[in-house]
């Protein structure tokens, strides 16, 4: 089913979760992969990936839950709405469980199985929640761990293996005074409920050997639906089938006096005598094109998971009556690329990507998301004349209407005002260029990655395994190529990523295996190799990241580390471009910045500093020289939802920080901003600053290099900086000292070499 097909509710964004930075963070995540489905008798909830979200069905109220509210990131690979206590338990591939509380929509982490001793780290997924008596029986890789919803405590664990040994409990359920636990290879266990010392594994028995996806209670008899897709009923000597789904079943779920039951195809709902009284198929269902993966039954309505579109709800009383539940979202959580309009009123994402060797295979179908004010616009693959693995996104800054995707099979799609206008590949004269496959001449596979526009309105797009590895497009729509034979090595075989354009139009982009080059259409030699210090070779020469600072340094980012160029002036003055490391002290030693650090982004943000994406330590925000860390984003200290970052962009205008992660999109309000022309629109925030307020007050709408001189009312200096960019922070310190006390304060504000100036005010409240 397309996605434009869908009707998105609302706008959602989640309610920030960390403490002193509620207002600084922001969720954009995909909802559509609905993996789990659980109910409450109003609601229901559909977990995704790593979030929830779910629906009131008789108040139509929709709410959202991400890493910004407080969930963990990782996979969720179960979910359960206890009635007792009004909350939904989160479970996770690690064993964390974070609990939701309904009433006052708090989220809470608990690590109780995570730290259990003599279980490996790797052997405490949980599979699945089961309450009865206000216990939890919680279903895990290892065992079964009790859980009380009253007392909020943990009790027994129950290793239930003939031997001791530890069983992957995939569920559990209590028929009169007997627990049974579903096995994933050693069939159902059973033992009686009211026996003190279950812990001891000779109290459960082998009831039986078979293989079940699923077991519950229905109408006080065991029920399950078998590997077999069959469902079956124990009668207290032997399991009967009652139904058959006909193919592979997914889910199965006994609400009140009713089954739900599906396949990937096809939902079920059974009455109390396993009679079929409703049925839908895909089939049925106009323009979808999807699969199913859950079911569950709230307020007389069928409510179903999709792996694409949602959730979608069937009226079991008029089933005409379809329809799609989905937030607004990108299409996909795992956004591998992002760009910002210049005037940032809207964001493109896209989703194909390649391995770490440069390998798109096995190639992508996915289409490109734009966000703006109105939400989410999700463009379909079958709208992008099948083009695969779109894996960068330049914007036209004098025509943002027009945007330019590099595809790293496909060529170059030209869009304008949201739609495909053209299609450059290898038919297209000059333009990109299909590698050479040995005995197949008409096999086309056109590697086209980075790109960006110079000053003159040129696209410049990197162009791999071929020699003619840069390409422009102009604006007349001609295409230019120029060959990088004379300077790479190996041309034939080099990958080419990111790409940026300097002051002097000179285009710098990083290869796979030699390192940064740098070309210029107007120098000799037009193309240039910059090398490591001590000619270092790999990991040096792989580089991933590029970026050219305010001070117009070469900031190059490889798998092994962080290496500057100090000038970009150097590609015309110096036959050799050689990039250094940042070298600090720490504890009287002096030591490389970020060595041994796979680096996949570098972007240099109004003020200078520096905003480092790793592939597996988060993110990193160092000073203009790089000598100090600023922030540290991880998974475990902030809401990322991963610390594999694919991509960082800004939005200049609003200081927006985007972090592109695969396993979901969220960004940071800091002091990014780019320096304003005059000071007409200087605003000054929060104002006042009341008492509690842990923060800092900042300065936006600055031009580059203004004077800030912040004095109390009697005329005494206590704080002065120099702006870079064009937002400032002062953290009502006296010089760092002490916090100064309640009173009004003025700013004073100065153009570089006085030209202009502001005054403003800001009263601080203790």
């Amino acid at each position: 089913m397309k996605k434009t097909v869908l009707v998105f509710l609302v706008i959602l964004f989640s309610i920030p979760f960390y403490s002193q930075n509620n207002s600084l963070w922001k969720g954009y995540f995909s909802f559509s992969n609905v993996t789990q489905l659980s109910q409450s008798p109003t609601k229901f909830f559909a977990a995704n990936e790593n979030s929830l979200f779910s629906k009131n069905m008789n108040t139509n109220e929709l709410k959202t839950y991400t890493t910004v509210d407080g969930l963990s990131g990782l996979t969720i690979t179960s979910q359960f709405y206890s009635a007792s206590s009004n909350r939904i338990f989160l479970g996770y591939e690690n064993g964390l469980i974070n609990i939701i509380d309904e009433t006052d929509k708090s989220v809470s982490q608990v690590v109780d199985i995570i730290n259990k001793g003599g279980i490996a780290p790797n052997l405490k997924r949980i599979n699945s929640f089961y309450e009865f008596d206000n216990k939890l029986y919680i279903s895990c890789q290892f065992g079964i761990v009790v859980y009380n919803t009253i007392t909020k405590l943990f009790g027994d664990t129950f290793i239930i293996g003939p031997s001791g040994q530890q069983l992957n409990v995939l569920q559990t359920t209590v028929v009169g005074n007997t627990i049974y636990a579903n096995t994933q290879f050693n069939g159902i266990f059973s033992a009686d409920l009211a026996n003190p010392n279950l812990i001891d594994f000779n109290n459960w028995q082998v009831f039986d050997a078979g293989f079940w996806r699923i077991i519950s209670t229905f109408n006080d008899e065991l029920v399950g639906l078998n590997t077999n897709s069959r469902i079956y009923q124990h009668n207290g000597s032997i399991f009967i089938e009652r139904f058959n789904l006909n193919a592979s079943g997914l889910d199965f779920k006994v609400i009140n006096n009713q089954i739900a039951t599906c396949s990937a195809t096809t939902a079920f709902v059974l009455n109390e005598s396993f009679g079929l009284v409703f049925q839908l198929s895909t089939t049925q269902i106009p323009d979808f094109d999807d699969e199913f993966t859950s079911v569950s039954i709230v307020s007389g309505n069928l409510i179903i998971g999709t792996k694409e579109s949602g959730v979608l709800t069937v009226n079991l009383s008029n089933p005409t009556d379809v329809n799609f539940i989905l937030p607004t979202g990108p299409a996909r959580n795992n956004i591998f690329s992002i760009q910002t309009a210049p005037s940032g009123n809207f964001l493109w994402a896209v989703y194909g990507d390649y391995s770490e060797s440069y390998n798109p295979y096995p190639l992508d179908s996915y289409g490109v998301s734009k966000f703006d004010e109105t939400g989410w616009l999700n463009i379909p693959y079958e709208d992008l004349q099948e083009a695969k693995s779109i894996v960068r996104v330049a914007i036209n800054p004098s025509n943002e209407n027009q945007v330019f995707f590099s595809s790293y099979f496909s060529g170059v799609l030209k869009f304008e005002n949201d739609q495909l206008t053209e299609f450059y590949n290898n038919t297209t004269s000059n333009g990109p260029e299909s590698l050479v496959v040995a005995g197949s001449p008409n096999y086309v596979d056109i590697r086209m990655n980075g790109s960006g526009f110079d000053r003159t309105g040129n696209l410049w797009v990197t162009n791999s395994f071929v020699n003619n590895a840069m390409k422009v497009l102009r604006p007349n729509n001609q295409w230019q190529s120029y060959s990088i034979e004379n300077t790479a090595n190996t041309a034939l075989t080099l990958s080419y990523g990111r790409l940026s354009i300097d002051k002097n139009g000179t285009k710098w982009f990083v290869s796979n295996r030699e390192g940064v080059f740098a070309f210029n259409e107007t120098a000799t030699p037009q193309f240039k190799k910059v090398t490591t210090e001590n000619n270092l070779g790999y990991p040096y020469t792989d580089t991933r990241a590029i970026a050219i600072d305010n001070r117009n340094q070469v900031w190059i980012g490889s798998v092994g580390g962080l290496r500057i160029l100090s000038s970009v002036d150097r590609f015309f003055s110096n036959d050799e471009l050689i990039s250094r490391p940042i070298i600090f002290v720490e504890d009287g030693l002096a030591q490389e910045l970020l060595a041994d650090t796979f680096i996949t982004d570098i972007v240099v943000d109004g003020s200078n500093n520096k905003w480092i994406g790793t592939a597996d330590a988060g993110v990193f925000l160092l000073s203009p020289n790089g000598q100090q860390t600023l922030q540290r984003f991880t998974s475990s200290n902030s809401p990322l939802p991963s610390n594999f970052i694919n991509d960082i962009d800004i939005n200049g205008k609003t200081g927006e920080v985007f972090f592109a992660t695969n396993k979901g999109m969220v960004s940071f309000r800091g002091t990014a901003t780019k320096a304003n022309d005059n000071l007409n629109n200087v605003v000054v925030y929060p104002n006042p600053v009341r008492p509690g307020f842990a923060g800092t007050v900042k300065i936006t709408g600055l031009v580059d290099k203004a004077n800030v001189k912040i004095t109390d009312i009697s005329g005494n200096l206590v704080f002065e900086k120099i702006a870079e960019g064009g937002t400032m922070e002062w953290d009502t310190t006296a010089f760092g000292k002490y916090k100064v006390a309640s009173g009004v304060y003025m700013i004073f504000i100065s153009a570089d070499q006085g030209l202009e100036t502001k005054v403003k005010k800001v009263m601080i409240i203790r």
